[in-house]
């Protein structure tokens, strides 16, 4: 199993050196990066890869460790012994199986991806340590060992919103995505839009870091970010001349309002902006 990109998903030699090192350790393998570098896309993209199936997790404030194993269904039980339901008799018929649980029984070796675990509490990474690392656990209700019979894949993502236990991170192999340079960056534009004219690509790549470049943005825009701008560039039929810096690294690129997210910046971009011209 070895992991090159794909034809969507340009991946560096450093990503691809970690997530064949992961597999190859059979660790989860913990990727950071800014948000909108393709940390989510990775697992799709690995699935892909290997040509088997991906197992999505969403990790929200809420979710609790337990959830990835299992749930007992207490209420459906009392409602159908109410109701006179003979199912009622196998509490097996309440095991409702969370994500590790299909990904330990899947017929072929998944990818897992445990997405955004930084949202949840501080002690959900600690509450899974000992499920990734021997890849089993225990069903109290049905008294039966859950135990993996090929290790998963396993791919988390953080946006470092909290630092993670150090006990977790012992165990994982760590990439940080580095932000893609100017000719990575045309590379990925490339996937998704071929037939891009250069001048054009050239001057939305020139507006694009120069803006990331911008002292005091309280968010840099993204690669996701830049795909949507171009995708409006292109809808629009905005010629390159628009893009076109006269005025300095403050001039305003059309349809702006795809790349900033926040009204501190939207503001700090435009007072820098009428600075320039003046």
């Amino acid at each position: 199993m070895s992991f090159t990109g794909t034809r969507d998903y340009i991946a560096s030699k450093e990503l691809q050196l970690a997530v064949n090192a992961a597999i190859t350790l059979q660790r989860p393998l913990l990727v950071k990066g800014e948000p909108g570098t393709g940390k989510t896309m990775l697992a799709e993209e690995v699935a892909k890869s290997l040509s088997t199936e991906l197992i999505p997790w969403h990790i929200k404030s809420t979710t609790k460790a337990q959830q990835g194993l299992y749930e007992y269904d207490a209420v459906s039980r009392l409602r159908d012994s109410q109701l006179g339901d003979p199912k009622v008799q196998e509490i097996g018929n309440y095991i409702v199986k969370g994500k590790l649980w299909q990904a330990f029984t899947a017929d072929k070796r998944p990818v897992l991806l445990i997405d955004e675990i930084d949202k949840a509490d501080i002690e959900f990474p600690n509450d899974l340590l000992l499920e990734l690392d021997r890849m089993e656990f225990y069903v109290y209700e049905t008294r039966e060992v859950i135990k993996a019979s090929q290790r998963p894949v396993v791919i988390i993502t953080s946006n470092n919103e909290k630092e993670l236990p150090d006990a977790f991170l012992r165990r994982c192999f760590f990439h940080y995505i580095r932000f893609p340079d100017k000719e990575e960056m045309a590379s990925i534009v490339n996937v998704h839009f071929p037939d891009l004219k250069k001048d054009l690509l050239n001057q939305a790549l020139e507006s694009f870091f120069n803006l990331r470049e911008l002292p005091g943005l309280k968010k840099k825009p993204s690669t996701s970010e830049l795909i949507d701008w171009l995708k409006l560039l292109v809808a629009e039929d905005i010629p390159a001349e628009v893009l076109r810096n006269k005025d300095g690294k403050q001039a305003i690129p059309p349809l702006y309002g795809a790349l900033l997210k926040n009204e501190q910046d939207i503001h700090l971009f435009e007072k820098l902006a009428f600075m320039a011209r003046r």
